[in-house]
């Protein structure tokens, strides 16, 4: 029976390289895949196109493919990104630059697009917000990016045109697994319900890198992980029935178990019986590990209910500022001297007729947690340090600017003791959501080669 091989090289938008050419270099894998969008990660990338046109993809992208582009050529490992964030274009375009000036050729590079809605946004004015139920014109902010949960069509469409790199923006994180799966073994989205609820098993377990494998595991004295510092990335070796077993490089640290595994399975889906994602709505209810190996873990029994009529529409706007101060207390009555200090700003605020929406104190190392119900239960009394963080939501930075100066006015303006103080002032981009028919977003793949 077939079995494709496919690797995790990143789990979120800053994450580690060497695990990932751990992978290529030692893992003989058919495809490895970046994860790298959060949820805000489009708007602030568009934010970043706004001030250059050439920028809003991944701040790491040349990096990462200044080490991968030679293994890509090397190994004929496919390379599936979503990379691309807010502008995927100048995204395979600076991948093309980077391989021509390591001499590689014979490479194909696709980009996908699509996902971006920001232009034709007006025709969806009338849609509710998931978030405040009010129509999307009446949400009074200036909005910077929209962009549409893709699939996997653009993904099968680049890899039956033989791409070797393959870029997107917006896509749903299990795509970048599904579309290899999908198109490697002919599977029906419609019609293979039980593979495909597997494949988006497979993309959620892979799409954290890192997690899976112990990262978000680890409990020292609870759950002990090994060689956390040279954590290896997953791989995922799935066959035509879809069954897969979930591993990594041998000699890696970190692990993997069916615990491991578990944690994975349920972080961010909401409803394990309905995990919704553009290609099938999953059902992860009935799912079985199998510890079949030292690090090797079967999975089974995910199955799909269809794919859903709608697609989720990711829309960040400018929110509000943040302005925040910090310092430090040490010894005796360091708690004491810290909520004088608290004291001292709020009250300032109130002279200066400071403007805020939101005003919010941290006792770092005794409340910023658990806040107070629950820290002084947890707390013994004995405190030789405190952090003391305050912060506001404005509207306007002048405002926010007010809180972080106050802070750092402590310094000379007592009480006792206050050192290491940090102030920020920083514009905040948030996100809302809408839900569009399916048939309103139609994938796009171009190309870029060198013969």
């Amino acid at each position: 029976m077939k079995t494709i091989r496919i690797g995790s090289g990143a789990g979120y938008a800053g994450d580690r390289i060497e695990p990932a050419v751990e992978l290529m270099e030692k893992g003989n894998l058919d495809y490895i895949i970046f994860e790298c969008l959060a949820e805000r990660t489009i708007a602030l990338g568009q934010k970043e196109k706004q001030r250059d046109g050439t920028k809003g993809y991944n701040p790491l992208l040349e990096y990462r493919m200044q080490h991968i582009l030679p293994l890509v050529k090397e190994k004929r490992i496919k390379v599936v990104t979503n990379m691309g964030a807010a502008n995927v274009k100048a995204a395979a375009d600076k991948t093309m630059e980077i391989a021509k000036s390591l001499g590689i050729d014979g490479i194909k590079i696709a980009y996908v697009t699509g996902d971006d809605l920001g232009k034709n946004l007006e025709a969806f004015s009338d849609h509710d917000v998931l978030e405040t139920g009010c129509k999307l014109k009446d949400m009074g902010v200036n909005i910077i990016s929209a962009n549409a949960y893709m699939g996997a069509e653009g993904i099968m469409e680049a890899l039956r045109n033989h791409a070797d790199v393959i870029i997107t923006g917006r896509v749903s994180d299990p795509a970048l697994v599904i579309g290899p799966l999908a198109y490697e073994f002919g599977w029906d989205m419609e019609k293979d319900l039980d593979r495909m609820g597997q494949a988006v098993l497979a993309g959620h377990l892979l799409e954290c890198a890192g997690q899976v494998t112990g990262g978000y595991y680890a409990d020292p004295g609870y759950k002990e992980v090994p060689d956390l510092e040279r954590l290896g990335y997953p791989l995922a070796e799935i066959d035509e029935s879809g069954t897969f077993i979930i591993t990594k490089v041998e000699g890696s640290g970190g692990l993997v178990t069916t615990d491991t595994c578990k944690e994975q399975m349920i972080y961010e889906i909401h409803n394990p019986e309905e995990y919704y994602t553009p290609d099938a709505i999953a059902d992860f209810s009935k799912v079985t590990f199998t510890q079949v190996g030292k690090d090797r873990v079967e999975a089974e029994h995910a199955v799909s209910k269809g794919k859903p009529g709608q697609l989720k529409v990711s829309i960040g706007y400018e929110d509000c500022y943040i302005g925040e101060g910090e310092i430090s207390y040490g010894g005796s009555n360091c708690l004491e001297r810290a909520k004088l200090a608290e004291e001292v700003v709020r009250k300032r605020l109130e002279i200066t007729s400071a403007v805020l929406e939101e005003y919010r104190c941290d006792y770092i190392g005794y409340n910023s947690l658990y806040r107070d119900a629950i820290s002084e239960r947890l707390c013994d009394g004995n405190r030789s340090e405190i952090r003391l963080r305050i912060s506001g939501r404005t509207k306007d930075e002048w405002n926010a600017t007010l809180i972080a100066n106050e802070v750092e006015a402590l310094y000379t303006n007592g009480p006792a003791g206050g050192g290491g103080v940090v102030k920020r002032v920083e514009q905040v981009v948030s996100v809302c959501s809408i839900f569009i028919s399916r048939e309103d977003v139609t994938a796009s793949v171009d190309y870029l080669e060198i013969p």
